[in-house]
């Protein structure tokens, strides 16, 4: 049995970056991921445009140009790819991490892959980079479940002339709101909050509220939704019982670290913050020998870590395992 010297879950870019930085100093980990490379940012809406400029999702010292400053979800998805064709990563894809047991000096990484079939991995150091997007905050109300809602939002097209309920009042939730309303949908947008959230991109703020303000978008602060059923969304506003009809629902309702994952693992959690307990200056956790990179180190505040910051990850991490 092959023992490798560190196993990193998760190919998002701060995994990647972690591997980068490993390889720099003569250690070639071996990448498992669930889906395939930047599975994240694949999921993103098709026509996604990134908060950051091109330079800062760069890994690797491997420059990212784009004609534009703030480069598209397609560019992104290339750029990846490339540094990972370039540098020879070994990455499993299609292969979920289950569960990690430690066995003497080692840890053991029990995976599934597509095919449901088992598998296990030996290495002397593991690096979780598992993101949070996979993980969504569910409202806990009747007919959450029903075909007609969804927690992602890839495109318009199939909803024109349809009437679409949005969740939500932040990025995500806006940024679908415009693509709807370019496609002709029908859009209610319902927000728990009482104002605008001060996280929305501030360039695109003016073109929301200006359709807010025409009548185009209906939008409904102080809103909470209480049941979903097939043709129809339940909600109150200041206490008052509401009713909407509707085909379908987009919950964007933000998204959380797999924390069921990481305290099976055995890693503390503050299960208020939701921030494992580790290092800041290694970011190895309460078990040695396991570290975490990139948004999983932010916990329920997936604001605090973008890949801006969280590619820097992989340097100290890999200075730790080297020192050791």
């Amino acid at each position: 049995m092959s023992i490798e010297n560190t196993i990193i879950i998760g190919a998002g870019p701060c995994g990647m970056s972690c591997a980068l930085e490993l390889q720099a100093r003569g250690i070639n980990p071996l990448i498992i991921e669930k889906g395939n490379i930047v599975h994240t940012i694949y999921n993103f809406p098709t026509h996604q445009e990134f908060f950051s400029t091109s330079e800062k999702l760069e890994i690797g010292n491997i420059p990212f140009i784009t004609e534009r400053q703030k480069p598209v979800r397609s560019q992104a998805l290339a750029y990846y790819r490339m540094v990972a064709m370039r540098n020879d990563l070994r990455i499993h894809s299609y292969e979920e991490a289950k569960t990690i047991h430690k066995i003497d000096e080692h840890f053991q990484i029990i995976v599934e892959d597509q095919y449901g079939n088992e598998k296990s991995y030996t290495a002397k150091h593991v690096i979780i980079a598992t993101g949070y997007y996979n993980q969504f905050n569910l409202m806990d109300v009747e007919g959450e479940d029903l075909p007609k809602v969804s927690h992602y939002f890839k495109e318009a097209h199939p909803f024109y002339k349809k009437k679409v309920v949005i969740v939500g009042g932040k990025n995500s939730a806006v940024d679908a709101a415009l693509e709807l309303h370019k496609a002709g949908a029908e859009i209610t947008v319902l927000y728990r909050g009482d104002v605008y959230s001060s996280s929305i991109k501030p360039w695109i703020l003016p073109f929301f509220d200006s359709l807010v303000r025409n009548e185009e978008i209906q939008l409904e602060f102080n809103a909470k939704v209480s049941k979903i059923t097939p043709t129809t969304l339940h909600y109150q506003v200041n206490g008052q019982e509401k009713e909407i009809e509707n085909d379908f629902v987009f919950a964007m309702t933000g998204y959380q670290p797999n924390i069921k994952f990481l305290t099976q693992v055995g890693v503390d959690v503050d299960f208020v913050s939701g921030v494992p307990v580790y290092n800041e200056e290694t970011y190895e956790t309460n078990i040695p020998g396991i570290y975490i990179a990139g948004v999983v180190a932010a916990g329920f505040n997936n604001n605090a870590i973008f890949i801006e910051n969280g590619r820097f990850h992989g340097e100290k991490i890999a200075e730790s395992i080297i020192g050791k």
